[in-house]
């Protein structure tokens, strides 16, 4: 029959587990899996896009890791690995602070957020068995990119592994070119609010295809003719507003994608790689320089505060005080002083003393005591 371990034991492996998971290598950056946080506008086909990806990768024998941040999604058309709908409950968040739909996936995005380094260990752990990580976020393009828990999911993942930005947009609702504009800026603003690797995925192209949205933004005069014909009054803003974004367009990765056909997805797929490598190679650096400045500068600030410590000290005076036993003989018997007598005397009668006074007194007590116990006598 086995013994159970003693506890020292058990308290020696704890501890030499956690010195083996200090002193282990973190993966190296070319063996993480590659992170992809789909963003867009509703109705863009965000899910269906998710959707589509994963049938693809399983087709090619890698299945993807995928995240779920859309708490009020009914159902999710394909497996996930993790799910925020299993941490927060939307409806008890909205009936519990309150609030309205909206409201309410920002406060469970901001719950789960709290808990989303727990969902990075995961991910960790699964690098060497996943290429890929799918995040499906919420339908409202603006709950997750300009609130702070959005903020943090995206900082925490790119701190860790190696993340890239894919803004999906409906071609079928860009033949305007006042609409194009509108989701132009959005995706330059994330952009430039991420400055993580960015790739634009025209979603629908089995509806319209995506070439004169490639046209406008490589060629000027045509979308110049577009806005001309469009004869509304933001043709003048939008046609400025092109000329801001040119050089936006000339880094940016562009790609044609159709989430129910799957067209285009080996293009998506060699532009996620070359957005990996620009995170390898352009990103990762530029965060690990931060890093290192923020130390140096906490370094720097405690150097100060050490050295201000030091000053103080050398300027103040510090007395020391040592212990010594006590010796009696050194004690001398304090002088008591005697109380000043107060008399209060009127003009026409004499002072009096306070020890003529007791002596008065002294008889009389007397005499009373003696009456006491003849009277308990009797």
């Amino acid at each position: 029959m086995a013994q159970p371990q003693s506890s020292n034991s058990t308290q020696g492996d704890a501890s030499q587990q956690s010195f083996e998971l200090e002193n282990a290598e973190a993966p190296a950056p070319e063996n993480m899996a590659t992170c992809l946080i789909c963003l867009g506008m509703a109705g863009s086909g965000k899910t269906t896009f998710v959707q589509r990806i994963n049938a693809y990768l399983h087709s090619r024998q890698t299945p993807p890791y995928i995240v779920n941040l859309d708490p009020a999604v009914h159902e999710v058309p394909f497996p996930t690995n993790i799910d925020i709908r299993d941490t927060v409950k939307y409806k008890e968040v909205m009936k519990q602070y309150g609030l309205g739909p909206n409201g309410g996936i920002v406060t469970s995005l901001n719950l789960f957020a709290t808990r989303f380094d727990q969902a990075i260990k995961f991910i960790e752990k699964k690098q060497h068995d996943y290429k890929y990580v799918l995040f499906d976020t919420p339908g409202q393009i603006e709950v997750f990119t300009w609130s702070a828990s959005g903020s943090i999911i995206t900082d925490s993942l790119a701190s860790s592994c190696p993340t890239v930005i894919v803004y999906i947009m409906d071609t079928s609702r860009c033949v305007s070119p006042i609409t194009f504009m509108s989701n132009m800026l959005y995706a330059c603003s994330i952009l430039y609010k991420s400055r993580l690797p960015f790739v634009l995925v025209m979603n629908k192209v089995d509806i319209v295809s995506h070439d004169f949205a490639v046209e406008w933004m490589t060629n000027f005069e045509s979308f110049q003719e577009a806005i001309e014909e469009e004869g509304s009054y933001m043709a003048n803003l939008t046609s400025s507003m092109n000329l801001v974004l040119d050089e936006f367009y000339n880094n940016l990765k562009t790609v044609g994608v159709s989430a129910v056909t799957g067209e285009g997805l080996d293009e998506f797929f060699t532009a996620i790689d070359s957005a990996r490598e620009e995170y390898l190679t352009q990103y990762k650096p530029e965060y690990d320089k931060l890093v290192e400045k923020k130390s140096q500068l906490r370094s720097e600030e405690k150097h100060e505060e050490l050295h201000k410590l030091k000053q103080d000290l050398q300027n103040t005076d510090v007395v020391h005080m040592k212990s010594q036993p006590i010796n009696p003989s050194n004690i001398s018997e304090p002088t008591m002083r005697k109380r000043p007598h107060v008399t209060f005397a009127d003009d026409d009668d004499t002072e009096e003393t306070t020890s003529a006074d007791q002596e008065d007194e002294t008889p009389y007590e007397d005499e009373s005591f003696k009456r006491f116990l003849s009277h308990t006598g009797t």
